[in-house]
């Protein structure tokens, strides 16, 4: 069994404040050991739960956060960026099922550090008209590839739109939201525990199901006109309203793809800070 764990970080242990998760910052140092000290509580269970595989993809930022010397010696790290699935990279190489780690609430709703890919650019993600968050499009994704969510781990406000999109996982609120910048956080040691008997039981749910490849609608709003005009300029990107594109494509990988270069192009769009 094969298990693939899609880690971010403002859903980690402890995240509640940008200092936390951009690279280089003191903060960031530290919460990186707590980021990893998730991920081995995480591996831990799915290895308890039957798992002979498991492979951790890096899905924050630089996407090279997690410490590979402190990472349980029987997992597998996946680091570094331009990954062609980015935060889903793995999902196509036969695994039995993904778990969402660290994950956090999409752009324009209520959670710690809530965004979706660019972090205050993107005011609101839809996907097949359904407001859509990392959560949710990557479950799409994987939902492609026949492979179940197993277990999401956040705040409080992540695992209540996981209960969507994801029915069945198992969740694991690691922090309740105060608001954007502020949680209240259980201490490592606890959600240590919590994410292991998690992922053990979520690891009973894994098997692959069958592929479902389908078309798929994305719109997105950016905080700007300019932005939207920008990201516009992709071939088979429709300006849709002032500050919203959207496009269609044929399977929800070309959908992300297409979603990833709207997004590279609005990022480069900013100026400053008026945006």
């Amino acid at each position: 069994m094969r298990i693939l764990i899609s880690a971010d970080m403002e859903g980690a242990t402890g995240v509640t404040w940008t200092a936390d998760v951009v690279p280089g910052t003191e903060q960031w140092q530290r919460f990186r050991r707590l980021l990893t000290g998730d991920v081995n509580a995480c591996a831990a269970g799915a290895f308890l739960g039957g798992a002979r595989e498991v492979l951790v993809n890096e899905a924050h930022s630089s996407q090279r956060n997690l410490l590979l010397e402190e990472l349980d010696p029987r997992a597998r790290l996946l680091t570094g960026r331009h990954k062609p699935l980015s935060m889903m990279q793995g999902i196509d190489t036969g695994v039995d099922g993904v778990v969402f780690l660290g994950y956090h609430a999409g752009a324009g709703e209520e959670g710690v550090l809530a965004h979706t890919y660019l972090e205050n650019s993107i005011t609101g993600v839809w996907l097949d008209g359904v407001p859509a968050g990392e959560g949710r499009l990557n479950a799409a994704l994987a939902r492609e590839h026949g492979v179940p969510v197993l277990l999401v781990t956040g705040d409080d406000r992540t695992c209540r739109d996981a209960r969507d999109y994801a029915p069945d996982a198992e969740l694991v609120a690691v922090k309740e939201c105060v608001s954007r910048y502020a949680a209240v956080c259980a201490p490592p040691e606890v959600t240590a525990e919590r994410i292991t008997a998690a992922a053990r039981a979520g690891v009973a749910r894994a098997g692959r199901g069958e592929a479902r490849v389908r078309e798929h609608r994305v719109e997105v709003e950016f905080d700007a006109t300019h932005l939207a005009a920008a990201a516009a300029a992709v071939p088979t990107v429709d300006l849709v309203g002032p500050r919203r594109v959207g496009f269609d494509a044929a399977s929800m990988t070309l959908a992300m793809q297409a979603f990833k270069v709207v997004t590279a192009i609005a990022a480069a769009a900013v100026e400053g800070i008026y945006g």
